[in-house]
């Protein structure tokens, strides 16, 4: 089973493929969002990543966030979810403008689509 945390550790890690698979994996076992426990985690920036992906995913789906992300902070420094935006200054700004507001608002950053199409 995969577990919210493991797509946390892709996104950080600017791992897109496995990102997209463990996404994939885990809406299919998780058709509720709502119901998704807390990861039992003490890594803030793992557990603020959480809160955002399943904002987003439960926004994408309309369905309510889990209780316990909306007492999840943000990050203090932006942090860019997308591997090449460190390098590619046109993506960095795309991100910063665009970004999901599910992540935006925890000082995260991707593109627009960030997996939509997971």
């Amino acid at each position: 089973m995969v577990r919210l945390e493991q797509l946390a550790e892709a996104a950080l890690t600017g791992d897109a493929l496995d990102l997209r698979s463990l996404t994939q994996d885990w809406l299919r076992a998780n058709p509720r969002i709502a119901d998704c426990p807390r990861p039992a985690t003490q890594d803030r920036e793992i557990l603020v990543v959480c809160a955002a992906l399943v904002e987003l995913f439960a926004e994408r789906t309309n369905q309510a966030p889990p209780a316990w992300s909306a007492e999840i902070g943000s990050l203090t420094e932006p942090r860019f979810l997308v591997r090449s935006a460190s390098s590619m200054k046109r993506l960095r700004r795309m991100c910063e403008a665009e970004s999901p507001v599910a992540l935006r608002r925890r000082n995260l950053f991707a593109p627009a689509g960030f997996l939509q199409s997971a």
